[in-house]
């Protein structure tokens, strides 16, 4: 019985080691914070680069050759429709309208004539109708003279604010040749390039019914007080760069925006019921994100994600989440596939409360 005794201590022993082996590897395992992601409807702002260009914005070019005479408007200055801006020296043209009232007079007299003495019979119809001709010949050499006296008067077609002079008093101009360019800036058009992927989203929101509401942020960081719709869409993408031109049209009352300023488009993007989760919890392979998650075996499952916004801290998840999945927020260096944690968890709300920001 001693020796049956004696022979049972070590046996004993062993099994005894064994569970304290146990439960030493059980107090091992890592402790890690867990959380699932927060659940809520969003709206994403997102930004992109604009040109702002006035709705209408033209070059004013001599339409007769000429010295030019006067300049009766000065650079910056907003001109009403119809105002008189330049002046041609009037002197030839003036001879030539001259001219062709005169001649007009001439074919006049002589179509009077042949009338009294076609009705008389002394000469033929056709002579009438070549007298009728030359009168309406010579009428129209009249008002073509008389335009070509009109364009040496230049006017503003629209109003708006004109730019640099580029000719001044004196100079010799040849026909064509530019004078200045007006911006009608009462109405401005902002174009931005879009992402194909952000295109795509945005011609499959059946829940949109109007145009798409925009803001304009200025080169100072404020924000424009007037909104904007997106009016129109390129019809080709850029095959270098894969964006679509979008334009938008602003109303400029006070007339504080100008042809040729830069800002930045705001573009809101709901989300019904988004799932978010900390920028924190993710890794990437390949260009590809992926996550921890614990299942309920608390072992560690790696799973890609497909991110559909990027926030401050923060990742809108298309795809790769449910709801209830848990996913790990710390040690994802120290970690591996298949291992067992012990699950620290945190509700998502104090998760996302812990990085201090403010998600609309």
């Amino acid at each position: 019985m001693r020796k049956l005794a004696w022979l049972c201590l070590p046996v004993l022993s062993l099994l005894i080691g064994c569970h304290g082996a146990e439960e030493e590897h059980h107090e091992e395992l890592p402790k890690l914070e867990v959380s699932t992601p927060l659940i809520q409807d969003m709206t994403v702002t997102r930004e992109y680069v604009g040109q702002i260009h006035a709705s209408r914005h033209i070059e004013l070019r001599a339409l007769e050759r000429g010295y030019l005479q006067h300049i009766f408007v000065d650079e910056g200055q907003t001109v009403t429709q119809g105002q008189r801006m330049f002046q041609i020296l009037p002197n030839v043209y003036e001879a030539e309208l001259q001219v062709t009232e005169a001649e007009a007079e001439v074919a006049n007299i002589e179509y009077n004539n042949t009338k009294l003495l076609a009705d008389e019979n002394v000469v033929s119809q056709n002579e009438l109708a070549m007298a009728k001709a030359n009168l309406d010949k010579a009428q129209a050499q009249v008002s073509l003279a008389s335009t070509h006296l009109d364009f040496t008067n230049i006017r503003a077609p629209f109003a708006g604010i004109m730019d640099h002079l580029e000719a001044r008093e004196g100079s010799l101009l040849d026909e064509g040749e530019l004078l200045t360019t007006l911006s009608d800036n009462s109405k401005m058009w902002v174009y931005f390039n879009v992402p194909e992927a952000e295109y795509l989203n945005y011609m499959s929101d059946t829940d949109r019914k109007d145009k798409q509401h925009v803001q304009l942020r200025l080169a100072n960081g404020q924000v424009f007080d007037q909104e904007g719709v997106v009016e129109t869409i390129e019809g080709e993408f850029d095959h270098e760069t894969g964006n679509i031109e979008f334009r938008a049209t602003f109303p400029n009352p006070q007339r504080l925006l100008r042809h040729g300023e830069t800002g930045s488009i705001l573009m809101p993007a709901d989300y019904a019921q988004a799932l978010v989760i900390p920028q924190k919890a993710t890794f990437e392979i390949l260009d590809k994100k992926y996550v921890y998650v614990v299942n309920e075996e608390n072992q560690l499952e790696q799973r890609a994600i497909v991110v559909a916004e990027e926030l401050p801290h923060l990742y809108l998840v298309s795809s790769g989440l449910e709801p209830t999945d848990r996913i790990l927020l710390e040690g994802l260096r120290r970690v591996h596939d298949g291992e067992e944690i012990a699950v620290n968890f945190h509700e998502p709300q104090e998760v996302i409360a812990a990085l201090d920001l403010h998600a609309e």
